[in-house]
């Protein structure tokens, strides 16, 4: 046989052996097929949710960190509120980093959580209305801020909110860092109350009373700001965010260039003022939780 024709012979033989191959071709399913697979789907998942959990749960109060069924246990055990903390990506001034109020809120929520001693903490809402984007206004003229409209914002609140009722959570706590985020939050828990016709949601206005802050700040502490400075940042902001870390408000850097002051007041020493920053933090959860109770009593 010529080197041509073995070639297409073999070609041939491939062709043949990759079609019989080939699968066959599957019916459509039946409405009574598709009905069963559906039912054996759902006999699986329901399965999967009455399994006992295998393991020690976690500590943490933060949902994120937690698994499915940490969380599925935790409200069966009678953990039923759930804090929204909403912050922001905003300028803040030369000194402390963007995400002022997140950090401010990853110490603040932990410790409304545990005084509660019956709820979570969903994760921050980080991206929150800032100012407008075509014609740049507020916070967005400045580099590296990132705002959504109003509309979006409290779609979102609503959004998680109806998340979280879903899965059992009775009490649905909205906190906010930041002045720009108290409508909204206020405007999704009267929405998701009226669509439930029940109070599920609750904004806490409380939480961002910094005169309030301010006001204990000098009864309770002695410290009064006697000048400012005019920058969006303040000695009780940046002693409660350096209890996160004093890296946010660039401690370091600012003794080295002489810049650790604000509004008059020295940060350092830096013991000195992650101190108070911790008493100006238990100031705010007490309050707070306070409040909360108050509210859904």
């Amino acid at each position: 046989m010529s080197p041509v024709r073995t070639a297409l012979t073999l070609a041939l033989l491939m062709v043949s052996a990759t079609a019989a191959a080939a699968p066959q071709e599957q019916r459509p399913l039946t409405e009574a097929e598709r009905a069963q697979r559906r039912a054996e789907q759902e006999r699986r998942v329901q399965e999967a949710l009455r399994a006992p959990r295998p393991i020690e749960r976690s500590n943490s109060v933060w949902l994120e960190e937690l698994t499915w069924m940490e969380v599925r246990d935790a409200i069966a055990s009678g953990v039923t509120t759930v804090i929204v903390p909403t912050g922001g990506i905003e300028q803040n001034g030369p000194y402390l980093a963007l995400g002022k109020h997140n950090y401010v809120l990853e110490e603040a929520c932990e410790g409304i959580a545990r005084a509660l001693g019956n709820a979570l903490c969903a994760p921050i809402v980080k991206l929150v209305p800032e100012g407008d984007h075509e014609p740049a206004s507020g916070h967005m003229r400045y580099p590296g801020t990132i705002s959504l409209r109003q509309a979006t914002f409290e779609a979102v609140l609503v959004d998680v909110g109806q998340s979280l009722k879903a899965h059992g959570f009775t009490r649905i706590i909205y906190i906010g860092d930041s002045g720009g985020n108290q409508t909204g939050m206020a405007n999704a828990a009267a929405a998701l109350n009226a669509r439930w016709g029940a109070p599920y949601a609750y904004h806490i206005p409380e939480f961002y009373r910094y005169a309030d802050v301010f006001a204990y700040l000098e009864r309770e502490l002695g410290i009064k700001e006697p000048v400012n400075d005019g920058l969006h940042d303040d000695f009780v902001i940046t002693a409660i965010m350096m209890v996160h870390d004093p890296a946010t408000v660039r401690y370091d850097q600012r003794v080295a260039a002489g810049k650790a002051t604000i509004n008059g007041l020295s940060i350092a020493p830096r013991e000195k003022t992650i101190e108070i920053g911790r008493k100006l933090l238990q100031f705010r959860v007490e309050r707070t939780v306070q409040a909360i109770r108050a509210a859904s009593r």
